[in-house]
């Protein structure tokens, strides 16, 4: 009966537009990448999580970090950060404090980002609900967002269960990771909760178009929702070598002594992914299938899937680009630069600081190799 009521109460507060705030719901903001796909608009020293990429007037993490304040307490809110970009974190959200900041001395990959954060929250909070969640995604529809973060922490705070939300894929998109649910067990809380089966990382093309036709597949949003105690359990038992080096902090964390601890724990410490270390490999693993206008914004490509497109396909960003003879390319200018494009079909083209990339949407996964290629050849200053 009280769980009926609490769930009531819930539906009730979002129809009023009300957050409900549990002082034992935490957010963790990933948002220490360099986004090199976005080369050359993100670059190292200020990649694209800091850029207005989508021209809203708020940057990606000031989009995100506003979604979850309808979520948790301002103060709940962390940003795991290169300590790089601190200054940045304090410039783009005024209301995160400098204790709210968990910088990272290197990138290590999502499970020892994770391990740290959560385990700093752990030391503040034996109750911690947290949503881990990328700086840099898309979400249009953000009620229908809210609304789910509101249904996992729900479902977490009652379950032990370490719970991921699950995109319904529109179209056989090898870009992503995709998750295979179990048909056949079903949820008594939550419908649209799914056990999970199998993880899969990006698929070749005829994979991805016969999991679409399964009907049993989702794509992997790499947002994840759990206590504080059971993603530290499966620390201990899928990851031990990462669960010891920051266990050795639990009385140092926001203390004066743990950025010294930090700097050497990262040094030893071996970067994997969260998914690869734990996801894959623990039992208690959940999906909640979602549809709220998710996109990871990983690629130009993924971009260019949600911007406007003209007659001709393009989706143009800049007001001095004239297309001429051009089809399904996406051409990002700034305002101040003239550019004639003609006889192109499906192109990037993109200027930034007076670097100018033009290259084949379909090879878009090179420009990795293009960014390293130019760090040797042309310097640091171009990336």
């Amino acid at each position: 009966m009280q769980s009926i009521m609490l769930t009531i109460f819930y539906i009730f507060a979002l129809l009023l537009n009300i957050t409900v705030m549990n002082k034992n719901n935490y957010c963790v903001i990933m948002a220490g990448g360099i986004g090199t796909r976005f080369w050359p608009i993100s670059r190292t020293s200020h990649p694209k999580q800091f850029i207005d990429i989508l021209g809203t007037g708020q940057t990606l993490i000031q989009q995100t970090y506003n979604r979850f304040v309808r979520v948790c307490k301002k103060e709940n809110i962390f940003i795991v950060t290169n300590e790089i970009y601190k200054k940045l974190v304090l410039e783009q959200l005024p209301g995160i404090s400098e204790e709210q900041i968990i910088c990272e001395p290197t990138r290590r990959n999502t499970a020892p980002c994770i391990a740290y954060s959560c385990y700093k929250i752990y030391t503040k909070n034996k109750d911690a609900n947290i949503v881990v969640s990328p700086s840099d995604h898309i979400i249009l529809k953000e009620d229908e967002f809210i609304e789910v973060i509101h249904s996992a922490l729900k479902a977490t705070s009652e379950n032990d269960w370490l719970l991921t939300l699950g995109i319904k894929p529109s179209r056989p998109d090898t870009g992503y990771g995709y998750i295979q649910f179990n048909k056949d067990i079903v949820c008594p809380i939550e419908k649209r909760i799914k056990k999970v089966k199998t993880f899969t990382e990006k698929p070749i093309l005829e994979m991805a178009k016969s999991f679409l036709k399964s009907g049993d597949f989702l794509w992997n949003s790499g947002i994840f929702i759990w206590k504080a105690k059971n993603i530290i359990d499966a620390f201990e038992k899928y990851l031990p070598e990462i669960d010891t080096i920051f266990k050795e902090g639990e009385k140092i964390y926001n203390t004066t002594k743990e950025k010294k601890f930090i700097k050497d724990a990262y040094a030893v410490c071996r970067s994997i992914s969260i998914d690869y270390g734990i996801m894959e490999k623990a039992d208690n693993v959940y999906v909640l299938q979602s549809d709220f206008g998710w996109s990871d914004l990983g690629t130009w490509g993924s971009l260019y899937e949600t911007r406007a497109k003209n007659n001709e396909g393009n989706a143009i960003i800049g007001k001095n680009a004239m297309v001429y003879n051009s089809n399904n390319c996406i051409v990002n200018l700034p305002n101040n630069k003239l550019a004639i494009i003609q006889g192109l079909k499906d192109y990037i083209v993109v200027e930034s600081d007076n670097i100018l990339l033009i290259c084949k949407m379909s090879d878009e996964q090179h420009i990795r190799q293009f960014v390293n290629d130019v760090k040797i050849e042309k310097g640091e200053q171009y990336v």
